[in-house]
């Protein structure tokens, strides 16, 4: 599989009183197709898959899925900081078609870099479908280093890794130690321009779920080393890549989509909708970045 360019890492709509929305989930597959969005993650961090049950993190999987309709890829997030658990919803976004899967370092219980790589081959022993690793320290406690990502890259269907460290000598290392074949996404949006300028694949993006179609034409004009026309888009964006991340993602993000219209304002403890006193300023970053009209 090479999957390349702008990939979402979409959220899960939802009603006021925390319901998954299963309508607008729909509409907003639909909308990152029409925009030229060039992949979708399932139920990734800004999915809300830490307060997902079981049940619903395998649905709204599959609704993603049969939204896309062979349009886009779906990767569905399937990580958890116990192997047994991954392993399941692994299988599980397999049996309902996704394309691969994007499984994050064990959070919280800290495991050690063999533990990391027995972690994630044995997920990968335990499925056919394709799977992409996701280091996110910021997030988890836990730095998958490049050299564990090298071997767990002559894993066969370990594919690539979202690395969000957000540095790009970070994914130099990885391009050179893991091999032509193997997928390297950025998972940070400021340094995804040149993320992709070094030799990277892609962006698995928080931003692109407000600005699709910046953030597809950007990943394809880096991906043509066209480096001019890179930088202006990004620049477009750049007031959106640290302001969507005022709070806790994905807070701002769907605080963002509800003020463009296209979700309701629902969220689930323990994250609470944005704080007022961000508001203006995100309004004002979507503004500028031409997503939002002036009121």
């Amino acid at each position: 599989m090479d999957i390349r360019g702008s990939i979402v890492a979409l959220v899960t709509p939802m009603h006021e009183d925390g319901a998954v929305d299963w309508e607008r989930l729909h509409k907003l597959v639909d909308w990152h197709v029409e925009q030229g969005t060039h992949g979708i993650v399932a139920v990734g961090t800004t999915g809300e898959s830490a307060t997902l049950g079981f049940e619903e993190h395998d649905i709204v999987i599959r609704e993603i899925v049969a939204a896309a309709n062979g349009r886009v890829p779906v990767i569905a997030g399937t990580g958890a900081n116990a192997t047994a658990e991954a392993i399941r919803l692994t299988r599980e976004a397999e049996a309902a078609g996704a394309d691969a899967c994007l499984s994050v370092t064990p959070y919280y219980n800290k495991p050690t870099q063999e533990g990391l790589y027995q972690h994630f081959k044995a997920i990968a022993e335990a499925v056919d479908i394709p799977q992409i690793l996701y280091n996110v320290p910021g997030r988890t406690s836990c730095d998958m280093l490049p050299e564990t990502v090298a071997r767990l890259a002559k894993v066969p269907n370990i594919i690539g890794i979202k690395e969000a460290k957000g540095e790009v000598s970070r994914i130099e290392e990885l391009l050179r130690l893991c091999g032509e074949d193997f997928l390297v996404f950025t998972g940070d949006d400021a340094t995804a321009v040149d993320s992709i300028l070094v030799g990277g694949h892609g962006n698995i993006s928080v931003t692109a779920n407000v600005a699709p179609a910046l953030m597809a034409a950007a990943c394809e004009a880096a991906l043509a080393k066209d480096e001019a026309k890179a930088r202006e888009l990004d620049a477009k964006m750049a007031p959106l890549h640290n302001t969507l991340f005022i709070e806790s993602n994905p807070i701002p993000v769907k605080w963002a989509l509800y003020e463009m219209g296209h979700i309701a304002e629902g969220i689930r403890l323990p994250l609470t909708p944005l704080a007022e006193k961000y508001r203006a300023t995100l309004r004002e970053a979507l503004q500028q970045s031409g997503v939002l009209e002036n009121k």
